[in-house]
């Protein structure tokens, strides 16, 4: 695409994650005396991140049936990113549908991101979901929120096994670094709760847009 459109798309992204940030401020239901955060540092990360993810896909996705998967899927993960970050919740309002549609998306042999490695993906959606699910067991209940499980089967049956894997293992060494950075910072504790989801939904986009 030309760099105009890129550009338009980067912006439309960036105005995409200033309104998931200010919807994530009021949906899903807060807390009494929890709600109306004004914009502070997660409206920047969402917008940035929003407006990296679209002017990336833009730059490398072919026009036609990939570029639509691909944009309708990275908005609604740019929402459950703002959501997580605020509220530390992957509604199943997002994450149900998001598996359903994927899957028929799947099944009908529409999504090119999955074409010819069909079993792939249905592998994707049940191994790493489970994979997480058994390495958090020792850090306790809670560890591992059951919509971060969702996204994971969503993820995989939209971008297959490599795609996934690949974002699995990003998201993970994304976090490690920060969750590193904010210990030596002193910011956090080792008893702190960081949501995995923002950094499990950051490597699943950059597995997708590194493959396109």
């Amino acid at each position: 695409m030309t760099p105009l459109v890129v550009a338009v798309l980067a912006l439309a992204g960036a105005a995409w994650g200033l309104a998931s940030d200010r919807i994530a401020v009021r949906w899903p239901a807060h807390e009494p005396g929890q709600g109306g955060r004004r914009p502070g540092w997660r409206t920047v990360v969402t917008a940035v991140a929003s407006a990296l993810a679209f002017g990336m896909l833009a730059a490398r996705a072919p026009e036609g049936a990939t570029l639509a998967i691909v944009a309708a899927w990275f908005a609604v993960l740019v929402l459950l990113f703002a959501i997580d970050l605020d509220q530390r919740l992957l509604p199943d309002l997002l994450t149900l549908p998001s598996v359903g549609v994927a899957a028929v998306l799947l099944a009908t042999g529409v999504n090119p991101l999955v074409h010819g490695e069909e079993v792939g993906a249905v592998v994707a959606a049940v191994l790493f979901p489970a994979v997480l699910l058994a390495l958090s067991i020792p850090f306790g209940s809670g560890a591992l929120g059951l919509g971060d499980v969702k996204l994971m089967v969503a993820a995989g049956l939209v971008a297959g096994f490599s795609r996934t894997l690949s974002g699995l293992l990003a998201g993970a060494i994304v976090a490690g670094v920060v969750l590193v950075v904010l210990l030596a910072l002193r910011r956090i504790t080792l008893r702190s709760y960081v949501p995995f989801g923002p950094f499990l939904i950051a490597g699943i986009a950059w597995g997708i847009l590194v493959t396109l």
